[in-house]
């Protein structure tokens, strides 16, 4: 069983300035995306960071959200928190892959993000993963997120656009009122 086995954790990152998190989550079942959240907290909480947390319907807008997120505010990294218990029908097939496949999508895009929705067969398996005391799959999460933020603070500042600036923002930059291609 997974709760018996020993798992190497790296070193928790540390920070010259504090990060700032939003956790999103999916509370379809309460009492889990509670433990998710106070592992995630707590990780966060102990490299000196900040958090906002929100709450989204489902799995399925926890991608959604994060690239919202992304292009309206400014936070240093994410934290995707949930849990998707195996039904009856294919819809389980579903959520899990678009979920996460939209996660790795924004991550491959630079977002750095911890993936903690969980997908499980029965709510034994999801009460076991989420206990923030326990296996702390929240705290998990948050853990790659603050990993992810610390690489790119490594390799460098965040990089928007192609590499040009449009003719407008260029004459500002040179401290010219008008441009003078235009009559």
């Amino acid at each position: 069983m997974a709760a018996s086995e020993e798992h190497y954790t790296l070193a928790r990152p540390e920070f010259d300035r504090p990060v700032k998190i939003l956790i999103v989550v999916a509370p379809y079942y309460k009492d889990i995306a509670d433990q998710l959240i106070a592992g995630a907290r707590a990780e966060i909480e102990a490299c000196g960071g900040t958090h906002e947390l929100v709450e989204v319907p489902g799995a399925l807008e926890v991608p959604t959200a994060i690239g919202i997120a992304e292009r309206m505010s400014n936070f240093d990294g994410y934290v995707a928190l949930g849990c998707i218990v195996r039904g009856e029908t294919t819809h389980y097939d579903t959520v899990c892959n678009d979920s996460s496949r939209g996660l790795t999508l924004l991550g491959l895009q630079g977002l750095c993000i911890g993936n903690g929705i969980l997908t499980v067969e029965n709510m034994a398996q999801a009460e076991v993963r989420a206990q923030a005391d326990g296996q702390n799959k929240g705290g998990g999460a948050a853990a790659a997120a603050l990993h992810l933020i610390a690489l790119s603070r490594k390799w460098g500042a965040a990089r928007k656009g192609v590499g040009f600036v449009p003719a407008k923002d260029e004459y500002q930059i040179a401290g010219d009122s008008k441009d003078p291609n235009i009559a």
